[in-house]
Formats: structure tokens, sequence, C-alpha cells
């Protein structure tokens, strides 16, 4: 797992990639030393593949009398 730290003093970044069952470790900013901030970001969506719009939001045809 990859995870970004932000320093809220001088707003350096930093990566730290663990493995998936350990628990990461907050790191220290290697420029003034304060103790880093976890970064969480939105996950990006992509809907794939056939049937999103054919079955969900498509309008049903009205018989016509």
């Amino acid at each position: 797992m990859i995870y970004d730290y932000k320093c809220p003093e001088c707003g350096r970044i930093k990566e730290v990639m663990t493995k998936p069952l350990d628990t990461p470790e907050i790191p220290s900013c290697d420029n003034c030393g304060l103790k880093m901030e976890r970064q969480y970001h939105a996950v990006p969506v992509h809907f794939k593949g056939s049937g999103f719009y054919t079955t969900d939001y498509k309008k049903k045809e009205r018989k016509k009398k």
C-alpha cells in the first residue's frame, strides 16, 4: 500500500510504501523534523463495459395506443 503524508509546517509531501498487513509508521519531515499528516484522496471510479446505460438509466419505451 502506498500512503501520502504531508508536513503541516513546510508542506513537503512524502510517499511511504508498506505491506498490506503492516500498520504504517507516521514519518517525520526531513526538512523540519515534525510529524507528518496522512493525506486522503478520492477513489477513482470507472464505469466500463456494457449494461450501465441500457439497464439502469435508459427510459422505457411507452406503448402507443
